[in-house]
């Protein structure tokens, strides 16, 4: 009875930080987990994330990144749009950034919350705490899932009753043992919207996803160049893809996100791609400060405007391309090369003539060799 009253205290003062689902879960066999993120790795789902195969163990049990940890308090803070962002994906000449990154980092915001909660927890009983958020090895999905907050869906991200697919989550590890473990089994039903309207067929099957193959992967944690038959699909996307998350039917449920701290930075819905183009690193640097694509690094942003630039049809940024020929980065100068020969292939081919025979990177020549047959 007391350990329930103690769940009530903590539940109301989660909803008063501005948490929107809370659940508690125990640490016992959770390692049945394990399996799933181990068939990840072994099919090099994983790409370059090479963090994950290093940290597998550790991520298998929750009690391998803290021996003491009994309990699982997870929390989720609602990030839903007001419209559905599958529209924006027809604005070619705008640059798609996810909706999680349209707004201040949600990383430093969810973490002063779990703190303050934390305290909390600890001023009521004496307890030792830890706090995550994507901060560790640590599979939030699934203890979301224990926890009762929602199911993985077929897309692999958490789904929500009441939210969909739009949560931000939180994890407080405590070495209080709770009763509670409410697993949710999967409501997804004989629906699979999320797999067909992946634009990659990064889905490979209901619950299994191949991130080698998924835009959000591609634009974000791929270092390198990206593969030409993924290009044409990224479409206007710079920074992240939402199409499995939007599609779910589940968001018919969804409410508008409430936290004012995660408004939305006005700049970032949809901007011309022609601003990005003449972007210097410190103006890139200036203009994302404090949000998740700094973290992206300027040559990478940049990679990825050219990107959709090339699948924009746009004529009038062919000026702003021919400039980044001359990049000292390789990464920008090869996704220069296919920007151009997508808008213009005789200036493609005038330009080849020029530059193929002093180019020393083997990228960048592929790129001028190869265009085309693209």
């Amino acid at each position: 009875m007391y350990q329930k009253h103690f769940i009530e205290e903590i539940k109301t003062r989660s909803a008063e930080l501005g948490f929107d689902e809370f659940g508690i879960t125990n640490l016992e066999n959770f390692e049945f987990n394990s399996s799933k993120i181990k068939e990840f790795i072994n099919n090099n789902y994983h790409g370059e994330m090479h963090w994950m195969k290093d940290k597998l163990e550790i991520r298998s049990d929750p009690k391998n990144i803290w021996n003491k940890a009994k309990s699982a308090i997870v929390l989720g803070i609602n990030y839903g749009p007001e419209n559905n962002p599958l529209k924006d994906l027809k604005k070619v000449k705008r640059g798609y950034i996810s909706i999680y990154s349209r707004r201040k980092d949600y990383h430093k915001i969810i973490k002063s919350k779990l703190k303050a909660l934390a305290r909390y927890i600890q001023k009521i009983e004496s307890s030792q705490v830890k706090v995550y958020v994507d901060t560790a090895p640590l599979m939030e999905k699934p203890l979301a899932s224990s926890a009762g907050l929602g199911w993985q869906g077929k897309h692999t991200n958490l789904v929500s009753r009441n939210y969909g697919s739009w949560l931000f989550l939180g994890v407080i590890l405590t070495n209080i043992y709770f009763r509670d473990k409410k697993k949710i089994k999967s409501n997804c039903g004989t629906c699979s919207k999320c797999i067909e309207v992946c634009p990659t067929q990064a889905i490979i099957k209901p619950y299994s996803l191949d991130a080698r193959r998924c835009i959000s992967y591609l634009t974000i944690e791929h270092k390198t160049h990206i593969r030409k038959d993924f290009r044409k699909k990224i479409g206007n996307r710079i920074f992240g893809c939402d199409d499995c998350l939007a599609v779910c039917p589940w968001n018919k449920f969804a409410k508008k996100f409430s936290d004012i701290k995660l408004s939305y930075i006005k700049k970032l819905d949809m901007p011309n791609l022609k601003t990005f183009l003449s972007f210097s690193e410190n103006d890139f640097i200036i203009y994302f400060i404090g949000t998740p694509i700094r973290r992206l690094g300027y040559n990478r942003f940049m990679r990825n405007v050219l990107i959709a630039v090339a699948n924009s049809k746009d004529l009038s940024l062919i000026d702003y391309v021919l400039k980044k020929l001359d990049s000292r980065n390789e990464l920008i100068r090869a996704m220069a090369v296919w920007a151009l020969f997508c808008l213009n292939k005789s200036r493609f081919l005038l330009e080849k003539k020029k530059r193929l025979d002093l180019e020393e990177f083997y990228y960048v020549k592929q790129e001028w060799l190869n265009g085309e047959y693209n």
